[in-house]
């Protein structure tokens, strides 16, 4: 419960920090490129949690405008769920780590406010793992990924909140997150 209180006081502080600065309109420059590159956390929902509470990560995006308020993106990073300890051995298990690409769409509804929605693959890394669990044979799999969120956004900054659903080979599972991201065009 301590983790999650400090998680939405850093989230808490990073939006009192963008939203009370003197803000800058979004801009989407039609037939533009912006990139930006995030920092992000997020709690694990689903088989997930039975491994995991926490996720941190990076991601970079490439963002295409199409119109004023309308934008193709293209993103990947790193994400890293670590592992929390098995309630039965009290071992610690192993992280699982995944790299999303994601495509998606960011449509403005007001000159700051936008909804996002990614679709992709999630690659599994490493899996979670326990002594006496073979990590050969856990995990480590190729998730389809459906992301919708909803952020805010001025010239350089983007403060987003979205929920992943990682699906397939009978393990889904998910994530509520944060990314805060500093971004220019190109």
């Amino acid at each position: 419960m301590k983790k999650v209180t400090n998680l939405l006081a850093v989230a808490a502080v990073a939006g009192a920090i963008f939203f009370g600065s003197s803000a800058k309109a979004q801009t989407i420059t039609p037939d533009k490129f912006r990139f930006g590159v995030g920092v992000e956390g997020g709690l694990t929902t689903g088989w997930a949690h039975n491994y995991s509470n926490l996720e941190l990560g990076g991601t970079a995006r490439l963002q295409y405008g199409l119109s004023n308020n309308l934008a193709l993106t293209l993103t990947s990073g790193y994400y890293n769920f670590f592992g929390k300890n098995d309630p039965a051995t009290g071992e610690k298990y192993q992280s699982l780590g995944m790299v999303p690409i994601k495509a998606g769409i960011k449509a403005f509804f007001t000159p700051n406010l936008y909804f996002g929605a990614e679709v992709g693959a999630g690659i599994e890394t490493k899996a979670f793992a326990s002594q006496g669990i073979d990590e050969n044979n856990v995990g480590k799999e190729t998730k389809l990924i459906l992301s919708p969120g909803v952020g805010y956004a001025n010239k350089h900054w983007d403060v987003g909140v979205r929920y992943e659903n990682y699906s397939g080979d009978g393990n889904n599972y998910g994530l509520a997150a944060l990314r805060v991201a500093y971004g220019f065009g190109l």
